[in-house]
């Protein structure tokens, strides 16, 4: 029987593990890959205070050992169900069962397919969702990169330091992406920018050779050849174990109040999984934070 069970080992369930450890709770982090989530899949975090820049890696692993160290146990499952009413709750993990007297979830989300002809038969043959784990495979090669966000732009930087050149295709007249991205991208000689156009399919045969683009302006469509199209056009929350728990909006996000509890008691949410979550790293640690120490009360009230 656990204090803390916490589904997720992001930064969110990171520092929820860090805080409920010290508050002397019995805590476990359930994680399905690698310790530090999405954190994993950044090359250069800039945003993070203490660190003017740090890989995403090694923020994780620095994360991690830190909630080893102050007692945090960790077990490397996929939960596929989960009991949240009562006493006690549930997570099953395959053929094992973990019991808890609260849980953090922490799950976190996961990239957004783009939903074109050609995405899903060249996933891992020239379509991709992380620059930084596969740019080093197109060193001069001509790439696309779709979406018009931070994550967009960060990968489309990253992959200048590979590829010939890199084409942004955004359906808008303007970037989404913060000012100072924005001025590196503008100034970077190797990106060139397709406003006003989207992927309709992505074209190939062994592997990617090139995208289908349309002007949503003028429905012009041209062939552009690329043998990497690299995908950020938003996430999907990772929660499709908790259908059917009334916890979920419509769009699959966990809903929680500013004290990072669900409407069941003793639950709580924490990071990108929450539906006005904002997606940075900071926030989820604060997230994190909070939902510990929230739970930490939960339990002393029982």
């Amino acid at each position: 029987m656990y204090d803390v069970a916490i589904i997720g080992g992001g930064p969110a369930g990171l520092s929820a593990g860090i805080y409920a450890a010290r508050a002397n709770l019995k805590t476990v982090i359930v994680e399905r890959g690698l310790h530090g989530g999405q954190m994993q899949n950044t090359l250069d975090i800039e945003n993070y205070p203490g660190f003017e820049n740090i890989e995403g890696p090694e923020l994780s692993e620095l994360m991690y050992k830190q909630a080893l160290k102050v007692g945090v146990e960790w077990k490397y499952g996929d939960v596929t169900g989960v009991k949240l009413e009562g006493h006690p709750k549930t997570l099953t993990l395959g053929d094992e069962v973990l019991e808890a007297r609260s849980i953090i979830i922490a799950s976190g989300a996961k990239p957004s397919a783009l939903g074109v002809p050609g995405e899903s038969e060249f996933t891992g043959r020239g379509v991709s969702y992380c620059a930084t784990c596969d740019g080093a495979l197109y060193k001069g090669a001509d790439v696309v990169v779709v979406g018009g966000g931070d994550s967009a732009i960060k990968e489309a930087l990253l992959l200048t330091r590979y590829a010939n050149t890199v084409t942004v295709i955004h359906r808008r007249d303007a970037l989404r992406a913060t000012g100072i991205l924005q001025n590196r991208a503008f100034s970077n000689p190797k990106i060139k920018i397709k406003w006003n156009s989207v992927v309709d399919r992505i074209e190939g045969s062994n592997r990617v050779n090139g995208v289908l683009v349309r002007n949503v302006k003028d429905g012009s469509t041209e062939v552009l050849a690329a043998t990497g199209v690299f995908i950020y056009v938003g996430v999907d929350p990772v929660t499709s174990f908790l259908q059917g728990t009334g916890i979920l909006d419509e769009s699959g996000y966990i809903v929680t109040g500013p004290d990072m509890a669900t409407s069941i008691p003793g639950v709580y949410a924490a990071g990108d999984v929450r539906s006005d979550s904002m997606r940075q790293i900071v926030s989820a640690a604060s997230d994190g934070a909070a939902a510990a120490l929230e739970a930490y009360d939960y339990l002393e009230s029982l």
